[in-house]
């Protein structure tokens, strides 16, 4: 089963990598701190939405929750693919209520939809730390 820190400690390893290349010399820590700083809410986004769309099981999220709308996206819900859409661009629950009552979409459906995304649990994970720093590292 996949983890999102181990994952993640990648991701931050490859950003590393690039800005050293950039600045021809090993960055370090900065460039890790860089990357949890800039990127590590919405990898955890995007992480929570493959986990409930079932594209890939990440241990960090409850293991009922796999694949729990992947029956709306294979009924073709337009709606959901645009919630989807936008919840991968790092729209939050306000905004995309906001979107749809500025669209005049079906408020009532897309507040289901949205409870069934639930897309604060990617927010309840530990972050008040960069995972590195919890000692999360792949060998």
């Amino acid at each position: 089963m996949l983890s999102i820190y181990e994952e993640g400690w990648r991701e931050a390893e490859r950003h590393k990598w690039i800005e050293s290349q950039k600045y021809g010399c090993d960055v370090g820590v900065a460039a890790l701190d860089d990357w949890y700083r800039k990127y590590w809410n919405i990898f955890c986004r995007c992480k929570c939405l493959e986990h409930l769309e079932g594209m890939r099981i990440w241990r960090e999220f409850e293991p009922t929750d796999f694949g729990l709308i992947s029956d709306l996206i294979e009924q073709e819900d337009l709606l959901l693919e645009l919630i989807l859409d936008r919840a991968y661009d790092g729209y939050e629950n306000l905004n995309l209520i906001d979107w749809a009552f500025e669209w005049g979409l079906p408020i009532g459906r897309v507040i289901g939809i949205l409870e069934q995304l639930n897309l604060n649990r990617a927010q309840q994970l530990p972050h008040d730390a960069p995972p590195q720093y919890a000692a999360i590292r792949p060998i």
